[in-house]
This record gives structure tokens, C-alpha cells and sequence, in this order.
């Protein structure tokens, strides 16, 4: 099982350098919802760096959004997933797989532009590393879950936008702790709440990795069979 586990996932990253457009997107949606944060704010650098962590957050929530539909859909398609289906591997595991891969080729991306992007807001750069650090820890819960919706509207054509809707409720605990997080480390003030805010952040994501798949699971068996 963990090997069949294993071929998906290198499947997916294959497809994904080969036909490009997920990622890729996510990241570019990343800068541009970005990017246009200090023409609408103004340029006070301080009140800036004080709504960097929130609006990095909040911008890598809706890039992610953004590709829910390619968790499935394509699969969906072209008979893969039937294929998948009915190829003796336990669904549960097909589709952790392939948020894994959904993480891997969006989320990961997302994180390490983070920093980056992170500049435009004026982030202080102490306050970087526990960004980075939230973000690791609570994008695989933002795959995960979105699985969930992207299994739920899989024979929904465009359904990109319907999934976007059923998920956000759950993406909400994600962004607030995640914030919690990064929002202390720019603060710094005592008794802050960036440990807790991490420890609630790695609980979500853990209930995700297990829950999730299982969800995911039952929608796909409910919608393509």
C-alpha cells in the first residue's frame, strides 16, 4: 500500500511539472493579491508590517482555493479515477495521495514564496522564520480538507467555485491560529499567544491528515459511483 501510495504521488508531481499551470498559478495569484495590498492600505510601512502576517495568510488561502478543482477533476475526466477506483488500492489511501500532491505542488510553493512576498509588506524579518514555520505546519491541513470539497463536487463541471464555498468554514481555524502565530512573533510582547497558536495549528493538521482522506473517501464513492 505505501508503495502504490508512493506512485501516485510521483504520478501527480510528474503530470504537474509536465503540463505546469497549478502551482504555478497559486503562486502568481500569491503575488498579485499581494501586490496590490499596499495600493489599497496606503504606505504607511508600520501599519503594514502590523497586517503582513493576516494578509499573507489570507492571500495564501484564497491561492489555494484557487486549485481545489485540480485535485480530482482531471482525473475525473479522463478515467483515471475510475481506474484508481477499481485498482484494488484502498480509496482512503487514493485520496490522502493525492492531497499530499495537491500539497506538495501548491502548498509547499506558496510557503516558501511566503517569505519573499513577506518584504512587500514591510514583515519584519524576526518574524519570518515562525511565518514560515506556521505555514508549514498548517498549508497540509488547507490540502487536506479541500480534498473534502474537491471529492464532494468531482462530477460538478467547474465546480472549482462550489468547493471553494463548502470548505472555507473549516480553512477558518486554520487562519486564525495560523495568524495567532505569525502575528506574535511580530508583536513580540509578553505572555504572546505564538506557541499556543501552534500547537492548535498542528492539532487541525493532524485531525486532517486523519479525518480528511476518510471524507474524502465516502464523497468519491458517493459522486462516481
Amino acid at each position: 500500500m505505501i508503495r502504490a501510495a508512493f506512485s501516485l504521488i510521483s504520478r501527480d508531481l510528474k503530470l504537474a511539472i509536465r503540463l505546469g499551470g497549478g502551482g504555478g498559478m497559486a503562486v502568481f495569484f500569491f503575488l498579485v493579491t499581494v501586490a496590490i495590498v499596499p495600493l489599497g492600505v496606503g504606505p504607511d510601512l508600520n501599519l503594514l508590517g502590523r497586517i503582513a502576517p493576516g494578509m499573507l495568510w489570507v492571500s495564501l488561502l484564497l491561492s489555494n482555493l484557487l486549485t481545489l478543482d485540480r485535485l480530482f477533476q482531471s482525473d475525473y475526466e479522463d478515467g483515471s479515477l475510475d481506474f484508481l477506483m477499481t485498482s484494488g488500492a484502498p480509496l482512503v489511501l487514493v485520496a490522502g495521495a493525492k492531497a499530499f500532491s495537491h500539497w506538495l505542488t501548491t502548498g509547499l510553493p506558496l510557503v516558501i514564496a511566503a517569505p519573499l512576498l513577506g518584504l512587500l509588506l514591510n514583515l519584519a524579518p524576526g518574524a519570518m522564520p515562525m511565518l514560515m514555520i506556521a505555514m508549514l505546519i498548517g498549508t497540509p491541513a488547507l490540502s487536506f480538507l479541500g480534498a473534502i470539497g474537491a471529492a464532494l463536487t468531482v462530477s460538478v463541471r467547474r465546480g472549482g467555485l462550489l468547493a471553494s464555498l463548502l470548505v472555507m468554514p473549516f480553512y477558518i481555524p486554520v487562519l486564525i491560529f495560523g495568524v495567532s502565530a505569525a502575528s506574535a512573533a511580530v508583536t513580540a510582547a509578553p505572555g504572546d499567544q505564538g506557541p499556543r497558536g501552534l500547537m492548535l495549528l498542528g492539532a487541525l493538521t493532524l485531525a486532517s491528515l486523519v479525518l480528511a482522506p476518510v471524507a474524502a473517501a465516502a464523497a468519491l464513492r458517493a459522486n462516481v459511483e
